[in-house]
Formats: C-alpha cells, structure tokens, sequence
C-alpha cells in the first residue's frame, strides 16, 4: 500500500478535469482504496483527483518561470526567425499597415486561445479559482450565452497548432495529454472511490432485520382491525388460527395475477425510453407501454369480461386477508431469489445504498440495483404494474361488496369519492410512467425485500383500506361535504402534477423556451437547483401534495375510528424521512450550491411549519 504523498490541509495545485490547466486547491482528504484525493476549489467544488493530476505549488511555480513556452505573450514578443504565418516569405512583399493588422489579428487570436478556460461540457458551474460570478440565473439564455463563448478543447488544440505557439517541450507532453483524455472525461461519470456501503439507513442491520417483521405483521394488523365491528386502538383483534391464513387457490389467482401482468409487460408495443446513467455510463431501455394505458386498459377489458360472465369479484373481499399472506409470501420468495442472484452479479450492477457487506442489510435494501431477466426488468416491473394497478381492483372489489352486503343499487357516496380520487392517483401514475425513471427508487435503491414488499403488499392491501374500511362501516356524507372534499383532493393534486411537471420537464430539457421563467443555482455537476416556481416555495413541494391528497382520501370515512386516517399518517412518517434521505444525499452530492438552496428555500415540505 503506498503512503499518500499530500497531507490533509495542504494547499497545492491541482489540474481541472477536462483541460490542462492548474488551479489553487486545498486537500481535504484521501481514500486509501481508491487512492484519490478530494480536494477542495476556490469556488467550494470538490472533486476526486489522481496523485498524478496534483503538484505542489513550488515546482509549478519554478517550471512555469523557467519555460518561456509557457506564456503566450512573452511568445509574442521573441518570436522565432523560423517562417509563420504571421511572417511573409522571402521577396514577398506587404505594406507596414497590413503587416500591423496581421500583427494585431494574431495577437488577438493568442489572448483568446490563452485566457478561454476550460470547462467540460456537462459541468455549467460557472464560478472557477474563486471569481464572482452570479450564483442564481436564468438557465435558458446562460445556456446560449455559454455555447458561443466557449471553445472546445479540440478548438483549442487546432489554433495553437496553426499558430506554432508550441515549443518543443510542450510538443513532447501532447501524446501525454491525449492519452489522459479519458480521465478527464471522468466528470462525467466520475470514479467511485468505494462500492461499499458505509452509511446504513433504517435502523442498521438491527432495524432492518425487525422490519421484516414488522411491516408484514402490520399489515395483518390493520386488516383484522377492519373486520372488528369496532375497530378502536384498544380493542385487539383477536388472532386466527393459521390454517385460516392461508388458501391454496387464492395464491393460484394471485400468481395468476402477477402473471397476467408479466405478459402485458413483455407485449412489444409501446415506446422505448433510456434510464439515467449508471455508475459505468451505461444506459438502460425501458419499454414504456402504461404511458398508454395499454396494460391499464387490458387489465380493465379483462375485469370487465369476469364481469360479464357473472364472475364474483367480492370473492376478492371474502378472502382479503388471505390474498394479504399470499402476496407477502411471494414478495419474500421473490426476495430470497434476488439476493441469491445478486451474490453473481458484476461490481457496477450493484445498488449503491445496499452493498454494505451484512447479509440482513442488503437483503432488505436491496443488493442488486437494476435486476434483470433478459429484457425484463423485474423492479421497474413491479414498481407500476401489479401493485398499483391491484390497487385499483381491489377498490372496484370492494364497491361491489359494498352493494351487495348492504342491497345497494348505488355505491354510498363516500365510497365513490374513495374510488374517485384514487382512481385519478393510478391514472396519473400510469400516464407519466417514463418520470419514475428518475426517482430514489429506480436510481438509488437496490431491487430486495423493502421495495418488494412495499409494491406487492403494502401499496394495494394499504392504500386501499379505507374502501375495505368503508366495507363494514358504511358512512353517510353530505353533498356539501363531497363537494369540499373534492376541492381539497383537487388542490393536493394540482401541486403534486405541477410540482413534478416542472421537474421533469426541467431534467429532460432545461434550455426549453417554455421553462425560460425558471431560475437555478448551478451546481459542479453540471445540474442546476429550481429556486423558483414550486421548488422554490418549498423543497419538495410534490411531497406536499401527496400530503394533502392523502387526506382527502380519508375524509369520507368519517371521524369515528383513527384506523382510516393510518393512511396519512403514515405517509406524513414516511414522507418526512424520505425528504431527510433527500437531503443527506443531495448535500453530499452538491455541496455548497445546496447550502445556497436551502437557505433560499428553507421550508423543507409545509411552508412555515416545516
């Protein structure tokens, strides 16, 4: 192992990735895996450098003093008596005043090629070596302003080429710097200096092994709750027999569901769209057939033949607790065979926040981060389809079970709002399938028993307990109250579709006309921080939204029992940490830009409160 030769603190020079130019940096530390140094800009970027991009300060400064090459103006004034183009050859003759704007037009060139600076093309920082610049700015027309100004590095290289303006030392160092090329292209997918996982989340691996109990025998919980006739807090439901809990048939339909949605997934229709980058700049393909509502609207043809031919869809209330157990088996056996073939899988496959090392660990978090079998991708699969479009099912379920144990023509007015407005939040969902491509869940955490668990069990059987609720304790509700109801759900879901519709369309083309209003902090990868529009009344103002929908899903249940509102209130729970994951990773992410972005926005979710 060889010993670091820059100490921590030390100030040295260090080369900026993508150009051959040196600036004034401080050492903040060294990785001893990797051995990469982070050093810190004048400006507050920090970035990873090789001990080979990094020189004190003593012998830059000797070697720029010793090499006359090194200056293009001191070039200027000693020229050489070898034929340029800015010397005429012999018995060619010119007058003085051309000579002089030759003279002048020469020098111009030289200024500009010597004092552009370098910056790489995805990165649109633009504060370099400490200078003051604007840290806010309208995103579009910097843009433009950029592209004219700056010159590539290939354009650089061909002016001092035609120029001459090489000596012979610097020619030697040309094959050098071509052959570090692609290190500086590193910036753009940059080295990870450690796969390892060091910061373990969810309680560690003692919180991670209890959720996994946790979470199932919750879910179990809040169904057995429902089937009390009163389901109170104090009032435990007693425990069924565990022969009860399980039915052959009933995890027969529900592979046949899981099925059933595997195949309107591999149906080649559709477009196909590219994921973000990975860590080795591969990009995946997804095929993006919801976008249309092709499986949505089979799945609704198919329920609707059931229908036809007399099928009983409250067989699905009948044995809901059952169809629970079922599903949470799968999600486990499911589990177990990612992990298992995630222990085969490449370095860069795996998921970035869960290759800690601890087998508890990565099997909640998810070791492998995009599995894959052939084209189908199973965590994207299960992310949209047979989870949230289960959900939609099952609320059908339970109106007509509603209508049948009460001898209902019509389903109760609560009711239909229930349906309504989830209905709407599936719909959305589906609608805008390609932007989950660039959540947390796709990009960061791997594919275990967490998100697993959470799309098969928890989003259909819990987010759908206030229809199941309504089942057994049917609530009357006012028009007038409707009426509220709805704008509440109206309002939540105006800020959650803007609020994403602004950031996505932002990720997809930040120099779009229409987004011209919008203005950014530019950060040193190259991405720029909304300080204005939604994201700049809080910081995630789609949180918010969801927030306010949430209870408005719950309101029509009435205030008898707190077991409908368990909904929001987990969500709130559930949101809060989440935006506190958001913030841990984009402080380490962007730095000081996001310390300038939160002090900009300081209202993390609920303006004024939070």
């Amino acid at each position: 192992m060889p010993n670091r030769k820059y100490a921590d603190g030390e100030v040295v020079m260090g080369r900026w990735p993508g150009s051959v130019l040196y600036y004034e940096v401080q050492v903040t530390s060294y990785d001893d895996a990797s051995h990469l140094y982070t050093v810190k800009y004048k400006d507050g970027t920090e970035l990873a450098l090789k001990e080979s991009d990094i020189r004190l300060q003593s012998s830059f400064k000797q070697r720029k003093s010793q090499s006359s090459s090194s200056s293009p103006s001191r070039r200027s004034r000693s020229r050489s008596r070898s034929r340029s183009p800015g010397r005429p050859a012999k018995g060619r003759r010119r007058s003085s005043s051309h000579s002089r704007e030759h003279k002048e037009d020469k020098k111009k060139i030289i200024q500009e090629t010597s004092l552009a600076p370098p910056k790489p093309s995805e990165n649109n920082t633009r504060r370099y070596n400490g200078e003051p610049d604007s840290t806010e700015r309208n995103d579009t027309s910097s843009k433009l302003l950029e592209q004219q100004k700056l010159k590539p590095d290939v354009e650089m290289e061909r002016v001092l080429d035609q120029y001459s303006l090489r000596s012979r030392r610097e020619e030697k160092k040309k094959e050098e710097i071509y052959a570090e090329k692609k290190i500086f292209e590193a910036i753009k997918t940059p080295e990870k200096p450690s796969s390892k996982t060091k910061e373990l989340e969810f309680g560690g691996r003692f919180g991670t092994f209890m959720l996994m109990f946790f979470l199932p025998a919750t879910v179990l919980y809040l169904l057995l709750m429902c089937k009390q006739d009163d389901p109170s807090l104090m009032n435990f439901p007693p425990l069924p027999a565990l022969e009860s809990l399980w039915e052959t048939k009933v995890f027969g339909v529900f592979l046949l569901w899981f099925f059933f949605q595997a195949l309107f997934y591999l149906l080649p229709i559709g477009k196909v769209v590219e994921g973000l980058p990975l860590s080795n700049g591969r990009k995946l393909q997804y095929r993006i057939n919801g976008k249309r509502f092709y499986a949505f609207l089979l799945t609704a043809a198919a329920i609707g033949t059931l229908l036809y031919f007399q099928f009983e869809l409250h067989y699905l209330y009948d044995h809901f607790v059952q169809f629970a157990v079922s599903a949470a088996a799968f999600s486990m056996a499911l589990s177990i065979y990612l992990y298992i073939r995630s222990l085969k899988a490449p370095e860069e496959d795996l998921a970035p926040g869960g290759n800690s090392g601890y087998l508890v660990y990565d099997f909640f978090t998810g070791h492998e981060l995009n599995p894959r079998i052939g084209s189908f991708d199973l965590k994207y699969f299960c992310e949209l389809r047979p989870g949230l479009i289960g959900w939609v099912v099952i609320n059908l379920a339970m109106l007509l079970a509603e209508m049948k144990i009460h001898n209902q023509s019509m389903p109760s007015l609560s009711m239909i709002l229930v349906n309504s407005f989830q209905l709407l939040y599936v719909v959305d969902a589906l609608w805008n399938e390609e932007a989950v491509l660039t959540t947390m869940d796709i990009t960061h955490d791997g594919f275990g028993f967490m998100l697993a668990f959470g799309d098969l069990v928890w989003v259909p059987f819990v987010y759908s307990l206030q229809a199941f609720y309504l089942v057994g304790h049917p609530i009357a509700i006012s028009w007038p109250v409707a009426a509220a109801i709805t704008i509440l759900n109206c309002i939540g879901y105006y800020i959650f579709r803007s609020a994403n519709s602004q950031k996505n369309n932002f990720r997809r083309n930040p120099a779009d006309p229409k987004l011209s209003y919008l203005k950014v902090i530019p950060t040193a990868t190259g991405k720029g921080l909304l300080v204005t529009g939604w994201w700049g009344f809080v910081r995630h103002p789609n949180y918010l939204g969801d927030i306010i929908m949430a209870l408005a899903w719950s309101l029509p249940c009435g205030f008898n029992h707190i077991l409908p509102y368990f909904y929001v209130i987990y969500f709130i729970c559930l949101l809060v940490h989440r935006e506190a994951r958001d913030e841990h990773h984009c402080k380490k992410k962007y730095g000081l830009a996001w310390e300038r972005y939160c002090q900009r926005v300081p209202y993390r979710i609920f303006p004024y409160i939070y």
